[in-house]
């Protein structure tokens, strides 16, 4: 085992937060949609598992990582629009547990859907060529590609908080999280309501896949741990709740990471014990409250 010196643990350091980076946004989208339609998406690591694919696809296609970060979450956010109006709408009403099961479903026909179009093994994904490398920080190199997920991260949640908070529908989605029912009344369709924000948190699940492809294998069960991971921090920063997404994404990928480092046979139980603990002392997660933004 290589010596831990301050500077290996600051690296490590900015490792979980690129990883945390990538966990938050995941989690948003988790949260947005959960938020609004009291639906637990079990689907929701299967739309990243196609993000990944197609991200993948779209720059092999085209040349271009940009081009490939517009078109994917475009190209998923379609599909979850389909599925929310003709597959998990007709279940609003019956209970949780009815998406739930659906959603559940529909994540093994996208993994098979993924085997059919590109096979078993999957898509061979590469770090984009003006994106490789590492930076010398001060403190030692680090790659290239992991600081640009933190910032593009971070410009991407900024953009869905001033969406959400500063525009007319994120007000609309804000006042349906906590009263559907007087959104109706103010005459709001409220089923487009549901569609958009469905659309917005499979989109952002696909560009979570995107943004993950350079950094992991791609294959169709890749979004199968990245689901449970993602549970686990809607858990612990409070279902519901973006800015509980935003901080327990950030959390959960430092304890992963320095786990990792300190104890790596327990990286992966660490974070589950975490979410243990927080629900033992706050039951509700970090920022566990009604409302969507609370």
């Amino acid at each position: 085992m290589a010596e831990i010196t301050p500077q290996l643990l600051l690296l490590q350091l900015i490792a979980g937060i690129a990883l945390g980076s990538l966990y938050a946004l995941l989690a948003i989208g988790l949260s947005l949609i959960f938020g609004m339609l009291t639906v637990v998406n079990f689907a929701h690591g299967a739309f990243f598992m196609v993000g990944a694919f197609l991200g993948v696809y779209f720059l092999g296609l085209t040349g271009s990582f940009l081009v490939s970060l517009v078109l994917t979450p475009l190209a998923v956010g379609a599909v979850g629009l389909v599925v929310e109006r003709f597959l998990v709408r007709p279940l609003y009403g019956r209970g949780i547990d009815y998406p739930l099961l659906l959603t559940f479903g529909l994540s093994y026909v996208l993994i098979e859907a993924m085997r059919v179009a590109f096979g078993i093994e999957g898509l061979p994904s590469t770090t984009p060529p003006a994106l490789r490398g590492a930076v010398n920080l001060g403190v030692g190199y680090f790659p290239t590609y992991r600081l640009f997920l933190i910032g593009a991260t971070a410009v991407i949640i900024l953009a869905l908080w001033l969406f959400i908070e500063k525009t007319r529908y994120g007000l609309i989605i804000r006042a349906g999280s906590r009263d559907p029912e007087i959104v109706r009344v103010l005459g709001v369709d409220v089923g487009r309501v549901w569609l958009m924000v469905f659309g917005i948190g499979t989109a952002i699940a696909g560009l979570s896949g995107v943004l993950a492809a350079p950094t992991r294998a791609v294959n169709p069960e890749m979004g199968i741990p990245i689901l449970a991971e993602s549970f686990v921090v809607t858990v612990v920063g409070g279902m519901g709740s973006l800015p509980g997404a935003v901080v327990a994404g950030l959390l959960v990928g430092v304890v992963f990471s320095m786990t990792s480092l300190l104890a790596p046979d327990l990286a992966e139980l660490s974070i589950f014990v975490l979410m243990a603990v927080v629900l033992l002392v706050r039951p509700q997660g970090f920022f566990g409250k009604a409302g969507l933004m609370s």
